[in-house]
């Protein structure tokens, strides 16, 4: 059978007028503000209009560790939802924006799959609103603002080899993560280090998507610890008289952004931080808005449920007050075979044996979900063509000794009726509701016992270790008065560990914990593990090779 590309796919689309969409969800005219016909940016000022309605049910989706085999995330999520409003409910999805780094390197794109798309998927996948341009500039912005300071005289008498802010660019740009910059005489600034991370990588990003409204995201900026002085005090964007200028390119987006699935749906797409080094969701703003306006909301966090998930609990939950009401693992027969040791050329021959040794990993998962967090869950099998009956009765099988139900979704090749089961198992665990929600780790534990706790309790870890730079930066943090931060683990996505290469679900390992950084403005602890990058590099064949546009402007290689 021959299968259309995404980007066909959505090309091929019928799209309603974004005015239509917003009148479907009951937002007034004085509330949009339209990007063209098919993409509007919506005032969070509806909030306060709609503070006394009633909250919808919130639905998270995640998954188990990816690996090139791919899991589908976004395209059950947007399936999810699509499913939801095809069985008769008022239901929208919250997604991140995506990068233009992965979109040109590895994924192509990020807009979900087959018939369980957003649209205008090319708009989505490049410019959309301009929201990361924005984050770019105002991250710039305090960059220049450093520099500018110290070459002006330096009041603030910065320790010009303590300086802790880079500078940003989404893309995948290797060539820039160490440089050496200020050169060239005393009126082209001071010779130091310097680097770019990858604009979803800035703490700006972060900020942007934790906050509640303009004030609270100019106090965040305000608070953004960008070096130390020669006394080892911090030095903030605050200080540097930077914040409110920063705010000003960020008033509009931090604006949610209304767009709608394949089928016509409603969906905010908005912020979009990484989840290894930042906490991976979309904006507080945008989850809050939607549960005002629809029944149920169905949103994703980046990666494996050990971070995505973790994070999206533990410090956006707890800081925005919310909790899902119920929870979708994402996995699929091939990634679990992959996670049982099978290579990525083998994956469509069936394997019990390697699919019973990879589906530990989706059960480490689960028994996070239900028994850590104490969250309802249930697993849905993003189905693949070569997946077979006794493969899947397996999966089932295992799942059901840990009293959790198992989905099968065929939405990428059937949209919402391919994910009606999903839907209807998701509304169950729903009804029934859950009063043993927690959270890992209380808001008083030290820095210390909060890493470990995640680490132990969320990766399986029998113990964490701390260099002696980690230690002495965790003493630091906790003398500044911010060891009641959450913790943000950057960790590989691809184990349950800190090594990449240890697939499935590893036992008696070790964690350990090199340095950490404080995220002032976004108010957590950034504990670094094994060699997380804030820049990628792009791979050997970038998907920016396949990707062009002809005479009529109509983009392809956008998969």
């Amino acid at each position: 059978m021959q299968y259309k590309s995404d980007i066909e796919i959505a090309q091929q689309a019928v799209m309603k007028p974004v005015g239509e969409l917003a009148d479907k969800l009951g937002i007034g005219e004085e509330y949009i503000e339209a990007y063209g016909k098919y993409k509007a940016k919506i005032d969070y000022g509806i909030l306060k209009e709609k503070k006394d309605a009633p909250n919808g049910k919130l639905i998270l989706v995640t998954a188990i560790n990816p690996t090139p085999a791919g899991e589908g995330k976004t395209t059950t999520t947007v399936g999810l939802g699509d499913a939801l409003n095809a069985i008769g409910k008022k239901a929208m999805i919250a997604l991140r924006e995506p990068s233009l780094g992965p979109v040109f390197g590895v994924k192509g794109g990020a807009a979900g799959g087959g018939y369980a798309q957003v649209v205008p998927m090319e708009d989505i996948n490049l410019h959309f609103t301009g929201d990361i341009h924005a984050i770019g500039a105002a991250n710039n912005l305090l960059a220049a603002m450093i520099d500018n300071h110290i070459h002006q005289g330096n009041e603030l008498d910065i320790d010009t080899r303590r300086i802790v802010w880079r500078r940003a660019m989404d893309m995948n740009d290797r060539q820039l993560r160490y440089m050496v910059n200020g050169l060239g005489g005393k009126g082209n600034g001071v010779p130091r280090e310097d680097g770019f991370d990858i604009t979803v990588a800035s703490e700006v990003m972060a900020v942007l998507c934790l906050s509640g409204d303009i004030t609270d995201l100019k106090n965040r900026l305000s608070n953004i610890i960008v070096a130390y002085d020669r006394k080892n005090k911090p030095v903030t964007a605050g200080q540097l008289k930077a914040h409110g200028a920063m705010a000003a390119l960020l008033k509009d987006a931090l604006k949610p952004n209304l767009v709608q699935t394949l089928e016509n749906n409603p969906a905010f797409i908005h912020g979009g931080p990484f989840a290894n080094i930042a906490h991976g969701c979309n904006s507080i703003i945008a989850t809050k808005t939607a549960l005002k306006l629809c029944d149920y909301v169905v949103t994703e966090a980046g990666f494996g449920a050990d971070l995505g998930a973790e994070k999206f609990i533990d410090i956006k939950c707890r800081k925005a007050g919310l909790v899902p009401d119920a929870v979708v693992i994402v996995a699929t027969v091939r990634a679990l075979k992959h996670h049982g040791g099978v290579s990525k050329e083998k994956l469509n021959e069936e394997n019990l044996d390697a699919l019973k040794k990879g589906i530990p990993n989706l059960l480490k998962h689960v028994e996070n979900i239900t028994r850590k967090f104490n969250l309802p869950a249930v697993v849905a099998i993003n189905r693949f063509p070569k997946d077979t009956e006794a493969e899947l009765d397996l999966i089932k099988q295992e799942c059901g000794r840990y009293g959790v139900e198992v989905a099968l979704s065929e939405v990428w090749e059937k949209g919402g009726a391919g994910g009606k089961e999903l839907a209807e198992k998701v509304l169950r665990l729903i009804e029934k509701g859950n009063k043993g929600f927690r959270f890992i780790y209380d808001d008083n534990d030290g820095i210390v016992e909060k890493i470990k706790k995640i680490a132990m309790e969320i990766y399986g870890a029998k113990a964490v270790e701390f260099n002696a730079a980690a230690v002495k930066s965790i003493e630091q943090a906790e003398e500044m008065g911010m060891g009641r931060f959450p913790v943000c683990m950057a960790k590989t996505q691809y184990s349950l560990t800190d090594n990449p290469k240890l697939l499935g679900r590893p036992e008696d390992f070790a964690v350990t914990v090199r340095d950490i950084r404080i995220s002032a403005g976004a108010e957590f602890i950034v504990a670094l593990t094994g060699d997380i990058m804030t820049m990628p590099g792009l791979p050997k064949m970038p998907a920016a090779e396949a990707i062009d546009v002809d005479g009529d402007g109509r983009i392809s290689g956008l998969f």
